[in-house]
């Protein structure tokens, strides 16, 4: 069966080189421990960098993220979809990141893009909106996405923005949401769109929009407690990333653990799938 998997980083929030998330959190470091983790002989076929890549949108953040990303991407042959979030600033995005020409470059436009990979329509869209931490996406967005997916695509459409289109039992994440997540839904229902990711929460959720899979991956940077003491909001260490497959046409996300962890055991697969045979045999 032709598979596809897809990598998705997000709330990386790299600062200039020397300083520290929080005053505590070598974020740069988080993400080189990431990278070096997909360098195991898994196939990967695209990277997808969802938002909040910096913490204060400077350009020597944006350089660092790129030195670090875009080789391994090559090693890889994967390719690589960077959305804005929150803590991003668009000038630098554009310029650092998607090779724009500062002259000229309109902060108020929003980053939308396409990227196609191996029949699957990756659909990056910006819901940032300077001075807000909530997000936004206006009418001139929906109208192009509905453009993008008046046309379906092979093997569907994965949705990417930051802002997660959903409600949340957190407060912090309540008000940080997608604004009028309704107008979104009615764009994607009935359409090619398999799942839509995003971040911003500083954890790992899933839900449903318009009947498509809503899946909010783990930061790179730190995490969110969701179960942190009634009336508090505490973010604690710990990072991870996440691993959607597309096998046929089910997608399936996965959160990954990258906090270095102990190892329970480390088996050949050969033997495991062998084993898992013979169990199967003794039962028929």
């Amino acid at each position: 069966m032709n598979t596809l998997t897809i990598i998705q980083l997000t709330d990386t929030h790299i600062r200039a080189a020397g300083e520290l998330l929080h005053g505590c959190v070598d974020t740069m470091a988080n993400l080189n421990v990431v990278l070096d983790g997909l360098r195991n002989g898994t196939r990967i076929d695209a990277l997808v960098l969802s938002g909040d890549l910096t913490d204060n949108g400077s350009p020597e953040a944006y350089r660092r993220l790129a030195a670090a990303v875009e080789p391994v991407a090559a090693e890889l042959g994967a390719a690589v979809v960077y959305a804005m979030g929150n803590h991003d600033e668009r000038v630098a995005f554009g310029v650092e990141l998607l090779g724009m020409d500062a002259e000229g470059l309109d902060p108020e436009q929003p980053h939308d893009s396409v990227v196609m990979v191996e029949g699957l329509r990756i659909v990056a869209l910006d819901s940032s909106s300077q001075g807000c931490h909530n997000g936004h996406l206006d009418a001139d967005q929906l109208e192009w996405l509905a453009a993008q997916l008046s046309t379906p695509a092979p093997r569907g459409t994965l949705l990417v923005l930051h802002h997660p289109p959903i409600p949340s039992a957190n407060p912090a994440a309540e008000v940080l949401k997608l604004q009028r997540a309704e107008e979104l839904a009615a764009v994607v229902v009935g359409t090619d769109v398999r799942m839509i990711v995003c971040g911003h929460n500083h954890f790992t959720a899933a839900s449903s929009l318009a009947g498509i899979p809503v899946w909010l991956g783990p930061a790179v940077a730190y995490r969110l407690d969701p179960m942190a003491p009634e009336g508090r909001h505490r973010g604690i260490s710990g990072f991870g990333y996440s691993r959607i497959d597309v096998v046929g046409s089910a997608f399936v996300a996965t959160a990954v653990e990258a906090t270095p962890v102990s190892v329970v055991y480390d088996r050949p697969q050969s033997e495991i799938l062998a084993q898992l045979a013979a169990s199967a045999a003794e039962q028929q």
